[in-house]
């Protein structure tokens, strides 16, 4: 494995795996959740496809994108991703990934 999911990030890819179960079905779910794990798999092979966040307050945070969602992330030791968070790209992105950085370990 070359990532490691934060408590924060995984309560955010069950929300949207709720969310896409709710509103497309199941299948619709599990289909784009496997898209978002390929997609960190993909980052965590190929550091050509990050993009560093630039605010002050997220330091070290880098982020690819799956379709409407953005994964946050930071470099962990022995080049595996720490992913912070997941979230959609009508939210409030700024302070969202605030609230799920802040409650990360500096690893």
């Amino acid at each position: 494995m070359h990532h490691k999911i934060f408590s924060d990030a995984r309560r955010r890819i069950i929300q949207i795996w709720n969310y896409t179960d709710k509103t497309w079905g199941e299948k619709q779910a599990d289909q784009y959740i496997r898209g978002v794990y390929k997609t960190i798999e993909e980052a965590a092979e190929n550091r050509n496809l990050w993009r560093k966040v630039n605010h002050k307050e997220t330091k070290g945070i880098y982020f690819v994108r799956y379709e409407h969602h953005y994964i946050f992330f930071r470099e962990l030791s022995k080049g595996r991703l720490g992913v912070v968070s997941v979230l959609h790209e009508r939210m409030d992105i700024p302070n969202r990934l605030k609230e799920d950085v802040g409650d990360s370990p500096n690893l």
